[in-house]
Order: C-alpha cells, then sequence, then structure tokens
C-alpha cells in the first residue's frame, strides 16, 4: 500500500525519459559513423544524419519538458554540471549535424566522427548520473 511520503508518478519529472531516448540516438550515430569509415556506403551517413537530427528533435522536446516540469513544481533545483552536460552534448550535436551535410567522405571523416565520439562521451557521462539535468525535488 502507497504510504503518505511515495511519490506518485505524476509528480515525477518527465525530461529525463526525453534526454535519455535523444541521447540514445545521438551515441548511435557514432556506431553508424564507424560503419562509414569501415565501407565507405553513403547509406551509413545518411543514418548518422537522421539519427543525429532524432536526438535534436528529442532534446527540444526535453528541453519543453523540462520547462512544464519546473511550471508544475515537478522539478529540483538544476544541477548545473548534469545540464553542461547534457547541453554541451546538444550544442556539438547541432554543429555535428552541419557537418554531416557535407559531400561524402568529409561528411563523417574526420571532424564528423570526432563530435559524435565526443558526444557519445559526455551523453555516456550523464547517462552514469541518471539523464537528470534537475535535483529530485524532495518533500517539504
Amino acid at each position: 500500500m502507497a504510504g503518505p511520503n511515495d511519490k506518485s508518478r505524476a509528480d515525477s519529472p518527465l525530461h529525463p525519459f526525453f534526454v535519455g531516448l535523444g541521447g540514445a540516438l545521438l551515441m548511435a550515430a557514432l556506431f553508424t559513423d564507424y560503419m562509414y569509415t569501415s565501407n565507405s556506403l553513403m547509406q551509413w551517413a545518411n543514418f548518422s544524419v537522421w539519427l543525429i537530427t532524432g536526438g535534436l528533435v528529442l532534446a527540444l522536446i526535453a528541453t519543453i519538458f523540462l520547462v512544464i516540469d519546473f511550471a508544475l513544481g515537478r522539478a529540483g533545483p538544476i544541477r548545473w554540471f548534469d545540464f553542461g552536460l547534457v547541453g554541451a552534448a546538444a550544442i556539438l550535436s547541432l554543429v555535428n549535424v552541419f557537418v554531416h551535410t557535407r559531400d561524402a567522405w568529409t561528411s563523417v571523416v574526420p571532424t564528423g566522427i570526432t563530435l559524435s565520439t565526443i558526444v557519445t562521451i559526455l551523453l555516456l557521462a550523464a547517462g552514469l548520473r541518471g539523464w537528470r539535468v534537475t535535483a529530485v525535488k524532495t518533500a517539504g
């Protein structure tokens, strides 16, 4: 039975779900970049662009839900280190999607795969910290 101190799902912030989902797409772009460097089939570079674009769309949705979480009082204070990790990954991914619009080999090598690697490292760190950019809100 639920006690008086149990948190309902309605009180939980929604943004971590979308941050994690978008992060998974952005990290998958590193794999497709690697596949492109190993066999030069342009479709792998196209996959990377779609994965990065999808990750950025989900980052926008996560941002909208973060604002909603704050407005509804579901989010605690900003954890600036985590916010910086996710924010830097989003900005680098925006640059990366433009890099991936170049023609053929230069769309991935060397800049695209380097940016994908940096984004993956940032997002792995954010994932290990729970995909939250806000502290857990405590009662009281």
